[in-house]
């Protein structure tokens, strides 16, 4: 059952709707005081609920004690369906790209709930937005869900359903591990802070370390009004002390023997510690114990999550001891091992490649069939086969392992040779990389040698993308449904009245479970369940594993 979720200037309109998006009753207006008791009684059915996006409902409905199981995120599922190569020959994207055409500063089909109206009109007038409301998001559901019709080859089209049903998870699971927040002792990350910087200083002024380092900093460099948190006047310095740096990054700083650099390197460490992650960050970001940020499912052109605000995918580590479990509690952290170059074994269906990984590290594998046990080398051929480093030492390795593993490193070569033709490639679920930009295809308009030389250097480029862009999004497509899964089971223990635990924390292939301790055991073997479940999603009943490794721990800095 699929019940629509549109705005109406008092609350909310409910619908029920078809598969294809037909209305099966009349519009229901509830109010805002009003929803969270409809929407509780109607999960009861256990619908899909269709709405524009995850954010502009669940939060609230959150906050008022209201789960949900499922949805449909249309703003998600419209800008998968919009760009993939599975659906370009559909009306659907061909009317997205028009819309882009008509105004490129505004992305395709991007889905906002109508603003109220600007006065106040007789009581039957509310019915007018309602209707909008209502019509306007039914006929982008049946829209994609026309797209996805028109897909000829059922396999690709089941595939295409698994990632947006998988994404529109992912933007309920993203909203509801921002409600419940990763546990965070203040406490121990104000201990941390004053170990590393000094008590807090009052606002706008430096830490006492970083004040001691400047110091030393103006009386090596001889420049007493220096301000080394402003790069232009550090290169200044740097270059009248004859120290030579193009800029200040690290590597390059590292190559100077001139005695300020080490002082130099250990201000800018902690300066990164205060600025990212000290006592304003700790204000701003966490409450009654928890951090809260926000994440965007699918903000990375590979669907990888991203997040806006609190740098939750950077959490460093010399903080993690503050991500503390509560008592009676334990965070059950969970790694998917060697993810992208098992999902490389899988999408090239290298049988050679999956031996290797049988019970064992991949690497070490690869290394005993073809490195002479040199896990190492093995190491840098295979990354640099996904990420298109094919100079230095991954370079001189690439034609071993490409004589051992033909099927896999082809696979990634022919991903880099449609990039460079300008054509793109598309993940294991469907989700496309982007249309060569316009400035690309300019480019490769060469009349000149100089310009030959710099199309290809362009179009190079291009390839090392889309040659990881296909591993590195069907990675995070997995992950999405290992995600999913997981939910999955840790809603069935609550239902079934068995302890159970929280997801409070995702980045990239790593989860973490905030359980009791009588539930962990429980929520190990869910984890692990999970990933083969995600693995039989994917990619069918195939020889390759996916392990995952799990450590159960009461800080964040224990888990590796």
């Amino acid at each position: 059952m699929y019940l629509l979720l549109a705005a109406h200037q008092d609350g909310a309109a409910i619908q029920r709707i078809s598969p294809s998006g037909k209305p099966t009753s009349d519009a229901r207006p509830v109010t805002k005081g009003e929803l969270p008791g409809v929407v509780r009684e109607l999960e009861l059915q256990r619908p899909r609920w269709v709405w524009s996006r995850a954010q502009d409902w669940y939060p609230e409905l959150l906050a008022r004690g209201v789960e949900l199981e499922r949805c449909h995120d249309l703003a998600l599922c419209g800008s998968i369906l919009a760009n993939s190569a599975l659906t370009a020959h559909t009306e659907y994207a061909k009317n997205a790209e028009k819309l882009v055409q008509d105004d490129d500063t505004t992305p395709a089909r991007a889905l906002q709930p109508p603003p109220p109206p600007s006065t106040q009109g007789a009581l039957f007038e509310d019915i007018k937005p309602v209707v909008a409301g209502v019509v306007e998001l039914r006929n982008e559901f049946a829209a994609q869900q026309a797209a996805l019709a028109d897909v000829d080859d059922a396999d690709l089209s089941k595939r295409l359903q698994l990632l947006l049903a998988a994404e529109s998870a992912g933007a309920i699971i993203a909203v509801e591990m921002q409600h419940a927040g990763v546990p965070w002792r203040e406490e121990l990350h104000e201990q941390i802070l004053t170990e590393a910087l000094g008590p807090r200083p009052p606002l706008g002024h430096r830490p006492p370390a970083l004040e001691a380092l400047c110091n030393e900093l103006r009386h090596m460099l001889n420049s007493p009004a220096l301000n080394p948190d402003s790069p232009q006047d550090l290169m200044r310095a740097l270059h009248r002390n004859g120290i030579e740096v193009k800029s200040t990054r690290k590597w390059e700083l590292q190559q100077s023997g001139h005695p300020a650099i080490q002082p130099l390197l250990a201000y800018k460490q902690l300066s990164r510690l205060h600025t990212a992650n000290g006592w304003t960050w700790l204000d701003t970001w966490v409450r009654d114990g928890r951090f809260h940020p926000e994440y965007v499912v699918g903000g990375v052109v590979s669907g990888r999550w991203a997040s806006r605000g609190g740098g939750a995918l950077q959490i460093p580590r010399n903080i993690r001891a503050a991500v503390h479990a509560e008592p009676g509690h334990k965070l059950i952290v969970a790694d998917a091992s060697q993810l992208e170059p098992r999902v490389l074994v899988a999408l090239a269906q290298d049988t050679k490649m999956a031996e290797a990984a049988r019970d064992k590290d991949l690497y070490a594998g690869i290394a005993a069939q073809g490195f002479g046990g040199d896990r190492q080398k093995a190491k840098v051929a295979l990354l640099g086969a996904i990420y298109g480093a094919t100079t230095g030492e991954s370079g001189r390795l690439m034609p071993q392992l490409a004589r051992t593993y033909p099927r896999a490193v082809g696979f990634v070569e022919q991903a880099a040779r449609e990039g460079e033709a300008g054509r793109t490639v598309t993940t294991r679920l469907g989700r496309s990389s982007p249309a060569p930009s316009l400035g690309w295809l300019r480019s490769q308009q060469s009349t000149t040698a100089e310009e030959q030389r710099r199309a290809d250097t362009i179009a190079r480029s291009r390839g090392r993308f889309t040659r990881n862009f296909v591993v590195q999004g069907s990675a995070a497509e997995w992950a999405a449904c290992w995600l999913a899964e997981l939910r999955r089971r840790l809603r069935t223990f609550r239902a079934e009245g068995r302890p159970s635990g929280e997801l409070v924390f995702f980045l990239h292939d790593e989860v973490m479970v905030h359980a009791a301790d009588d539930a962990v055991e429980a929520c190990v073997e869910a984890i692990r369940e999970a990933a083969d479940a995600a693995k039989e999603l994917m990619f069918g009943r195939i020889p390759v594993e996916f392990p995952v490794s799990i450590a159960v721990v009461d800080s964040y800095d224990k888990a590796k």
